[in-house]
């Protein structure tokens, strides 16, 4: 279908773009933007006056928890609650159940996305077979089937070696590998930040060391090996300090950071909050504010969701017995525009951290809006007001923070491949 959206703000991070014009739509790509060709004859035309329109989000850290775990969500549920928020491009982690370490799941996980909304869902495999550390996993097949990436998730290692193995390796496929900064050791059982608020609470605590010992030996094998890594969910300031560092000496490394992690701290658990318990945890104002500033050098070059979405049974009881994690699709565009308007962010950058930073790191074509870009896009409202409640949420895990936070501006529509996913529904069909 052809599609002329008219008088809208196109901003298109990637080529540095933003200016009021018309995005012209032939099927799944862009035909146009800016100017509408001569002779374009659109079978459906879209007012945008007073809208903004930007490339769909790529969040590359989302658990569907399909396959394995049906009873906290499904792709079809969370692909959906991913269009309502404006993205357009999930990567999934490899520890589903059974872990993503043969084609047959990464077929599965196509299949179901087939019959699911339209999101893109694109897989990680697995670094080590089953995930169990040891023995490398078939690179190859995996990448032929479809795997944007390797990891092990949170999943140990045997050992260093293991490692620089498995980054040899994947060097061979051209593949990018995605690892957390963890010292298991070191974390043990903690459940939080370790620091005052965790002595004065009583509960055992990860210290800083957790990260930022784990990405000393991370580094260390990329100079060795001269692998391409992705470091995934930074959490503190000295871990930023070093990747800045890294990057800044030509090391072929990136980072992301999960939204909430800019947020929140450890203050927002003194009250024994379940759905402040996540992994990395939560950390100290000063952490929270050096994340920041290494989003707005741009040494962070993506923000992701981490969402992790769990059944209520999961956040109940005791703090440290609860499961981690954050129900966060729904809150990753609203979250990242909020830095814009505390100053930390132009417009153009925060977008970039949600879509063609993510794309650059794995290699997607999506994350722009030129000619000839696939046609995955938010249309967006900046004047709405949009209220996180737990009625509205679509996404079956409803264990966020951000309830009863209000965002500035809300999405109209998500288009991907040229079809609209996702449609605000009008208030006469709400109330």
């Amino acid at each position: 279908m052809s599609v002329l959206i008219e008088n809208v703000r196109i901003i298109d991070p990637a080529d540095d773009y933003d200016e009021v014009g018309a995005l012209c739509l032939q099927g799944a790509e862009i035909l146009a933007r800016g100017q509408v060709p001569d002779g374009f004859e659109p079978r459906r035309r879209i007012d945008g006056t007073g809208l903004w329109v930007f490339p769909g989000l790529i969040d590359l850290s989302a658990r569907m928890r399909e396959p394995g775990e049906e009873h906290k969500a499904t792709i079809a549920s969370e692909t959906l609650a991913a269009a309502r928020g404006g993205i357009t491009s999930v990567v999934i982690p490899p520890d589903t159940d059974p872990p993503i370490d043969s084609p047959a799941e990464i077929e599965l996980i196509a299949r179901r996305a087939r019959q699911a909304c339209g999101v893109r869902v694109y897989t990680l495999g697995a670094l080590t077979q089953r995930l169990e550390g040891q023995q490398l996993a078939e690179m190859a097949a995996l990448q032929q089937a479809g795997a944007r990436g390797v990891s092990n998730a949170h999943k140990p290692l045997s050992s260093l070696l293991v490692l620089r193995r498995a980054l040899e390796y994947a060097t061979t496929f051209g593949l990018t590998t995605v690892l957390p900064a963890q010292d298991l050791s070191l974390t043990g059982s903690g459940c939080m930040h370790e620091g005052a608020v965790s002595t004065r609470l009583g509960l055992s605590g990860i210290p800083e060391a957790a990260e930022t010992a784990a990405l000393g030996a991370i580094l260390a094998l990329v100079e060795q090996t001269g692998a391409r890594v992705h470091v995934a969910r930074l959490s503190t300031r000295r871990g930023a300090e070093m990747i800045a560092k890294a990057r800044a000496e030509g090391l072929p490394i990136s980072a992301d950071v999960a939204a909430h992690q800019l947020f929140l701290t450890e203050v927002d658990v003194a009250e024994f909050d379940p759905n402040g318990h996540v992994i990395p945890p939560l950390r100290a104002q000063r952490d929270r504010d050096g994340l920041r500033e290494a989003v707005a050098r741009g040494d962070i070059s993506a923000i992701c969701s981490d969402h992790q979405p769990h059944e209520a049974d999961a956040k109940l009881g005791p703090f440290a017995s609860t499961e981690p994690g954050i129900s966060a699709l729904e809150t990753l565009l609203p979250l990242t525009l909020r830095l814009v308007e505390d100053g930390l962010l132009s417009l153009g950058d925060a977008l970039a951290r949600v879509t063609s930073g993510p794309a650059e790191i794995l290699g997607f074509e999506q994350g722009r809006l030129g000619a000839g870009a696939r046609a995955d896009f938010v249309l967006y409202d900046p004047a709405a007001l949009q209220e996180v409640r737990q009625l509205d949420w679509l996404s079956t895990g409803r264990n966020s923070p951000f309830f009863g936070w209000t965002f500035s501006g809300q999405v109209r529509e998500t288009w991907v491949a040229g079809r609209p996913a996702w449609t605000q529904p009008t208030k006469g069909n709400t109330e």
